[in-house]
C-alpha cells in the first residue's frame, strides 16, 4: 500500500498552488519570483553569460600571445584581461553555474517543495548580479584590476594602483561574497531540515552531499577573504596599513588570508562538479554508484583537508622548512580522497551497460582530464618542484586541467543531464556529441602544451615573448585549441537555442534516472511533488520502478502514489507569494557599495533603501 506524507508548508507568506494554475511568465514574475527552478534558471543563464565574457577575455590573451613580439593588445589591456578573465571564470561563471544546479536540483532531489528561505535566494540571485556589476565597471569607466586574480600586496596600494580598478575588485567581490554565503547558509539549512521522510542522510544523492560540503566551505571561507578586502580597502580608502610595510604592516599577510580562502575555493568549485559526476556515472551505467558511502566520506575529507593545505601557494616566500614540510605532506594527503573518488567512478563505469549520451561523454571526459590536472597538482606538494614551476606556464596548465577539464566538464554532463527536467524538452544529441569531441579537443590542445612551455621557463601572465625563446609553437597550438574550444561553445548555442524551442519533448524520465526529481512532469509544477514522497535507499525511483527485480518488493511506491492522490489536497499545498523586496534589498546594497566607490551621500540612500527593503521583507503580511 502506498504511503503518502502532507508536506509542511514553507515559512513565511503562502497562497494555494494547485496543478492547473496557469503560470505567469511575464517580465514581472520573473522580477518578483522566489521559486527554486526559475532563480535556477536566472542563476543559470546569467552566469553563462559571463561564461561567454570569460571566453571572449580568453581569446584576447591567446590570440596576443599566439605569435611572439605581438601588438595586437597593450600591455596594461593584456594585464587587465589577465586578471579579469579569472575572476570572471571563478566568481561570475564556475560559481553561479554550479548555484544554479543547487537551485534546480536539491530541492528535487531531496523531495522539497522549495527551499529552505525562498525570498533569501532570491537576494542572493540579486546581490551576485549586482557584485558582478561591479566588478566588471571598469570596463566602462576607469580600467580594471591588473594585478592577477589573487591581488598580491603591495601591488594593490594605492602608490602601485592609483586607478579605480582594485576599488572595483575590493567591493564588488564584497558583494558577491554577501550572495555566496546568503545562497550557501539557505542550503544548508534546506538540505539538514527539508529532506522527506525516510532520507537519511546516508540515502542523499551525492549531488546533494557534494552541495552541503560545498556550501559549508562557502560559509567558512569567505568570511576569511571578506576580512582581508576590508582592510585592503581601508588600506586604500583610509590610509591604513594592514599590508603596507612602511606603516608596520606585512604584505605576505594577505597572501595567508587570501589562500586561506583560495585554496578552499578550488574545491568549492570542483565538488559540485564531483557531485553530477556521480549522478551522471550510474544513470548511464545502469547501475548504482560502485562505494556510495567512500565517495561520500572522501567529499567530506576534502572539504576538511582543503582549510589545511593554503601555504602550498607560498612555498616561494621562504616559510622554512617546518612549515614546507608540514604543508607539503597535507598536499600529498588530499589527494588520497580524490583517488579514491577516481577509483569508485571507475569502479560504477566496470561492467556497467553503459550508453554514452552528451552528458556521459562529457563525464567520462572529466575522470581521464582531472586524473591530469590532480598528479600535476601533486607535483607541487614537493617544495623544491615548487619552486620551479611556481609562476610559470606549468601553473597555468594544472588550474585549467581542474577547472576547465574539471568543474566544465562536470558542468556541461549536468546541463545535458537535466536540461530535459527543467525545460521538458531534450538537447540534440547529435550536437551535443560534436560540442564535446571540439571541447575535449580544443581543450587539450590548450593547455597540454602549457606544461612543455612551464618547465621550459615561460612566465604566468608574460605580455609577449622573443621569437629566440622557441616558445612561438606551443603557444600557436594553444592558441588554435582555443579558438576550437570557441567553435564548439557556439554549437552548444546553437543546440540550446534550437531544443528551447523546437527540441523532442522529454518525458518525466528520460534517462531512466534513479532519484527522486525524475518522478515528477518536465518541466516541474511549480510545487514540485503533490504528495511529499518517502525514501527508502538513496536511489527511490529506482526502488519505484523495479523494486521487485531488485529484492525491494515490500517497499511502498511513494512517488506514483501522489499521481493518484485527490486533486483537492492540491489546493491546500502553500507556497510563497512573490516578492519585490528582495530585489529590492539587493538594490539598495548595490548603491551603498556604489556610493562607497563613488560619493558617500549615494551610499546614504543607497543604505535607506536596504533598510526599506529588509523592513518591507520582514513584516511582509501573508498572502
Amino acid at each position: 500500500m502506498a504511503t503518502m506524507t502532507q508536506s509542511l508548508p514553507t515559512a513565511g507568506p503562502a497562497r494555494a498552488a494547485p496543478a492547473h494554475e496557469h503560470q505567469d511568465y511575464g517580465l514581472k514574475s520573473w522580477v518578483m519570483t522566489v521559486d527554486h527552478k526559475r532563480i535556477g534558471i536566472m542563476y543559470g543563464l546569467t552566469s553563462f553569460m559571463f561564461f561567454l565574457l570569460g571566453g571572449v577575455e580568453a581569446i584576447l590573451i591567446r590570440t596576443q600571445l599566439a605569435v611572439p613580439d605581438n601588438k595586437f593588445v597593450d600591455p596594461d589591456t593584456f594585464n587587465q584581461l589577465v586578471t579579469m578573465h579569472a575572476l570572471t571564470m571563478i566568481f561570475l561563471a564556475l560559481m553561479p553555474l554550479t548555484a544554479a544546479f543547487f537551485n534546480i536540483a536539491i530541492p528535487l532531489q531531496i523531495g522539497a517543495r522549495d527551499v529552505a528561505f525562498p525570498r533569501l535566494n532570491a537576494f542572493s540571485y540579486w546581490t551576485f548580479l549586482f557584485g558582478a556589476i561591479i566588478l566588471n565597471l571598469g570596463w566602462v569607466y576607469g580600467g580594471s584590476p591588473d594585478t592577477g586574480w589573487f591581488a598580491y600586496a603591495n601591488l594593490t596600494s594605492r602608490e602601485y594602483s592609483p586607478g579605480p580598478g582594485m576599488d572595483y575588485y575590493t567591493v564588488g567581490l564584497m558583494v558577491l561574497g554577501v550572495a555566496s554565503v546568503a545562497a550557501a547558509l539557505n542550503f544548508i539549512v534546506t538540505i539538514v531540515n527539508m529532506r522527506a521522510p525516510g532520507m537519511t542522510l546516508m540515502r542523499l544523492p551525492v549531488f546533494v552531499w557534494m552541495s552541503l560540503v560545498t556550501s559549508i566551505l562557502i560559509v567558512l571561507a569567505f568570511p576569511v577573504i571578506t576580512i582581508a578586502l576590508l582592510m585592503l580597502t581601508l588600506d586604500r580608502m583610509v590610509g591604513t596599513s594592514f599590508f603596507n610595510p612602511n606603516g608596520g604592516g606585512d604584505p605576505l599577510l594577505w597572501q595567508h588570508l587570501f589562500w586561506l580562502f583560495g585554496h578552499p575555493e578550488v574545491y568549492i568549485l570542483i565538488l559540485p562538479a564531483m557531485g553530477i559526476v556521480s549522478e551522471v556515472l550510474p544513470t548511464f551505467s545502469r547501475k548504482p554508484l560502485f562505494g556510495y558511502h567512500f565517495v561520500v566520506y572522501s567529499g567530506v575529507a576534502i572539504g576538511f583537508l582543503a582549510f589545511g593545505v593554503w601555504s602550498h601557494h607560498m612555498f616561494t616566500t621562504g616559510l622554512g622548512p617546518i612549515a614546507d614540510s608540514g604543508f607539503s605532506l597535507a598536499t600529498m594527503l588530499i589527494a588520497i580522497p580524490t583517488g579514491v573518488k577516481i577509483f569508485n567512478w571507475i569502479g560504477t563505469l566496470w561492467q556497467g551497460s553503459i550508453q554514452f549520451t552528451s552528458a556521459m561523454l562529457f563525464a567520462v571526459a572529466f575522470i581521464a582530464v582531472f586524473i591530469i590536472g590532480g598528479l600535476s597538482g601533486v607535483m607541487h606538494a614537493s617544495p623544491p618542484a615548487d619552486l620551479q614551476q611556481a609562476a610559470t606556464y606549468f601553473i597555468v596548465a594544472h588550474i585549467h586541467y581542474v577547472l576547465f577539464g574539471g568543474s566544465i566538464f562536470g558542468l556541461f554532463a549536468g546541463i545535458y543531464y537535466w536540461f530535459p527536467k527543467v525545460t521538458g524538452r531534450l538537447l540534440n544529441e547529435g550536437l551535443g556529441k560534436v560540442h564535446f569531441w571540439m571541447t575535449f579537443v580544443g581543450m587539450n590542445l590548450t593547455f597540454f602544451p602549457m606544461h612543455f612551455l612551464g618547465l621550459d621557463g615561460m612566465p604566468r601572465r608574460i605580455y609577449t615573448y622573443s621569437a629566440e625563446m622557441n616558445w612561438n609553437f606551443w603557444n600557436f597550438a594553444a592558441t588554435i585549441g582555443a579558438y576550437i574550444i570557441v567553435t564548439g561553445t557556439l554549437v552548444f548555442i546553437a543546440n540550446f537555442f534550437r531544443s528551447v524551442r523546437s527540441g523532442a519533448v522529454a518525458p518525466e524520465d528520460p534517462w531512466d534516472g534513479g532519484t527522486l526529481e525524475w518522478s515528477i512532469p518536465s518541466p516541474p509544477p511549480e510545487y514540485n511533488f503533490k504528495v511529499i514522497p518517502v525514501v527508502h535507499s538513496a536511489r527511490p525511483h529506482w526502488d519505484t520502478k523495479y523494486g521487485a527485480e531488485h529484492g525491494h518488493a515490500d517497499i511502498a511506491a511513494p512517488i506514483t502514489a501522489g499521481a493518484d492522490h485527490d486533486a483537492a489536497h492540491e489546493e491546500h499545498i502553500h507556497m510563497p507569494n512573490p516578492s519585490f523586496w528582495p530585489l529590492v534589498t539587493g538594490l539598495g546594497l548595490f548603491i551603498v557599495a556604489l556610493g562607497t566607490l563613488f560619493w558617500i551621500p549615494v551610499a546614504i540612500v543607497g543604505l535607506l533603501v536596504l533598510l526599506v527593503g529588509t523592513n518591507s521583507w520582514a513584516f511582509e503580511p501573508a498572502g
